[in-house]
């Protein structure tokens, strides 16, 4: 016998339109008054999943009890049940998800699943055993991140750090996956005991955000370039360390370089250039302070006066009288 669950309210104005258009597809096989409960019941799931995932797996669960067939409803149970972390529910109801669909699109999920009942070897197995290039970008970047994860329990940072040096990783865009990617990178880093460059990656992560952020509501937006932006959060230093890469050596000055290729925007986005506002003038071949000004003395008070003096015909002989 099931434990007895009762429904949770569903509000007055919550309607199975609420709920995207391929979940409802796969509802069809039901009738239709119970097809709309369902509907209604994932709309909430949905609604609640961040910032009440309890209630969110209650409707999960009433869901699977009017319809426990349907892919998409056994999806859901596991994304509330891994959500509130019961991983064991979590893992069952991924591995009957993936049975019904024959999808991998939750094998990240189910990674993280077997680490969360504490087995990161079966971790491991789980993740080889699918042909990446199969699936979607963001689930292998999700995979990727869920396979760094179960080598650091393991107690194995620089191989956690090589699950991550996928190809979409980019350091100078941002996509959906890019916070999450750069975060990753960044706590293997301090696993590592490399906490420089964690910061670096640590930054990288919220600037990837934010600008993600700034562009909702272009429809059209692929990459948002993260260079723009970069100098907000990290201005830059003058060894001009190389950010992509989180190398910690200096960049050696090209004596022949053109001074006015600092400001070439085609310049490489992977090394912060430190921004200096100055005269043409300032600029010597070696200089170390990159902050000096001219040789020049400025203008004391004497000059300007003796300046506006001529100007007005005096004749500097006649400097020193008393009128």
């Amino acid at each position: 016998m099931r434990a007895r669950h009762d429904d949770p309210v569903i509000p007055d104005d919550v309607t199975p339109q609420d709920l995207n258009g391929a979940a409802r597809n796969e509802l069809k096989t039901l009738s239709k008054e119970n097809a709309e409960g369902v509907a209604r019941h994932l709309a909430m799931a949905a609604r609640l999943i961040d910032d009440d995932p309890a209630l969110a797996h209650e409707h999960a669960v009433s869901a699977s009890r009017r319809a426990g067939r349907i892919a998409v409803v056994r999806e859901t149970l596991a994304i509330t049940a891994y959500a509130i972390g019961d991983f064991a529910l979590a893992l069952r109801e991924l591995r009957t998800f993936r049975r019904i669909s024959g999808r991998d699109d939750q094998i990240a999920l189910m990674v993280d699943s077997e680490r969360g009942v504490g087995r990161p070897d079966r971790a491991l197995e789980v993740g080889r055993s699918v042909d990446r290039a199969s699936l979607p970008v963001d689930v292998r970047v999700q995979l990727a991140i869920a396979m760094s994860g179960a080598r650091l329990d393991l107690d194995q940072p620089e191989r956690a750090l090589q699950e991550l040096d996928i190809p979409e990783f980019d350091p100078d865009r941002a996509f959906e996956w890019t916070p999450s990617l750069f975060a990753a990178r960044a706590g293997v880093l301090e696993e590592l005991g490399r906490m420089d460059e964690a910061s670096l990656w640590q930054a990288r992560a919220i600037i990837a955000a934010d600008a993600l952020d700034s562009a909702n509501g272009i429809d059209d937006l692929e990459t948002v370039i993260v260079e723009e932006i970069e100098e907000e959060y990290l201005p830059g230093s003058d060894d001009g360390a190389t950010f992509a890469g989180g190398s910690d050596e200096s960049v050696e000055p090209d004596d022949e370089a053109d001074p006015e290729g600092a400001e070439d925007l085609d310049a490489p986005s992977d090394v912060v250039v430190p921004q200096v506002e100055a005269d043409a003038t300032d600029h010597r071949d070696g200089a170390d302070d990159v902050t000096a000004g001219t040789t020049e003395r400025a203008p004391s008070v004497e000059d300007e006066v003796a300046e506006i003096l001529i100007e007005a015909g005096v004749d500097e002989a006649d400097e020193g009288r008393d009128d």
